[in-house]
């Protein structure tokens, strides 16, 4: 790639489709495509926003309305997509927020509404971009989770719970999508400065102070204090896209990696602890891994 200007031209610049480029990683990722010389159809909700995002790079960047809870809406904004780009190369589920609350406090209201948004919206954008992909035989489909997608919190159940079921889904279909030469990449970020939408419960349940309480006050004294730089993950996730090997988890900030290390760490120190409870559940004389069945995947997917 070279540079002209302050905007540094991909040699071979990608289609993106980025949900909710208003606000949070969406924005600072679809920022750092266009600065890169990418063209970007990005989703937002409000029409205003919509115009103001294809104002941002005239012929590269084009803004459009969707509600990724809403199907009909997401296959319109693809279509739209396709038909002002020509193709869609990388796919980026960012939409979404956090819902904190200890589990006992949360309505089954607020739990839906987490999922409508973190689960079943990023389901919506890939039932509708796959059969294009898969036409191609290329393409990248990135999910933007949370270091909550790999380890839980007290206080951030609601988070954990839809971002695990995103980063199962995503597996899956790494597995699904590899022979097809569609890659998948699982992004699991730590605090980063960057205005990402978050939920709070009003309740509070006392016993659960050293939880819930307590991860409340924390986020809020962290608030825009945050160690994360915005631009630079933007910046990782274009590097990412460019890798030849891409990972299908990666991991962004000290504070995640740390985090996942720790659970990393505390699983192995379980699983050893407690081997001898775990083999003896086998019939006698079996073997290990005749259990498995022949669909289930002994490897990382690979294109």
């Amino acid at each position: 790639m070279h540079t002209k200007g302050c905007m540094v031209i991909a040699a071979f610049p990608r289609a993106w489709f980025i949900t909710g480029v208003g606000h949070g990683f969406g924005r600072v990722i679809a920022d750092a495509a266009l600065a890169h010389g990418h063209l970007v159809a990005g989703t937002v909700c409000d029409a205003a926003d919509a115009e103001r995002f294809s104002e941002r790079a005239p012929g590269r960047s084009h803004g459009l309305v969707a509600d990724v809870r809403r199907e009909d809406q997401v296959r319109v904004a693809v279509d739209q997509a396709i038909a002002s780009m020509g193709r869609i190369d990388v796919v980026v589920n960012s939409a979404g927020y956090a819902l904190f609350g200890a589990v006992e406090e949360l309505s089954n209201g607020e739990l839906r509404a987490q999922f409508e948004a973190n689960v079943f919206g990023p389901w919506n954008v890939l039932r509708a971009v796959l059969p294009h992909l898969r036409a191609r035989r290329a393409g990248h489909v990135i999910q933007m989770s949370s270091i909550a997608g790999f380890a839980a919190s007290g206080g951030g159940g609601a988070e954990a719970a839809s971002t695990f079921a995103l980063e199962g889904m995503s597996e899956a279909l790494a597995f699904e999508l590899g022979p097809l030469g569609v890659l998948v990449t699982v992004v699991e970020p730590g605090a980063f400065r960057a205005d990402t939408a978050a939920r709070v419960a009003l309740c509070c349940i006392d016993d659960y102070a050293h939880g819930a309480a307590s991860l409340r006050a924390r986020r809020a004294a962290r608030d825009d204090h945050e160690a994360g730089d915005p631009t630079r993950l933007g910046a990782a996730i274009v590097a990412l896209i460019e890798m030849k090997e891409p990972p299908m988890r990666l991991v962004l900030g000290d504070d995640a990696l740390h985090r996942a290390r720790t659970k990393l760490s505390w699983m192995r120190h379980e699983l050893d602890a407690h081997e001898s409870l775990s083999r003896a559940t086998g019939f006698e004389g079996s073997r290990a891994g005749e259990a498995i069945a022949p669909s289930e995947p002994s490897v990382r997917p690979r294109g």
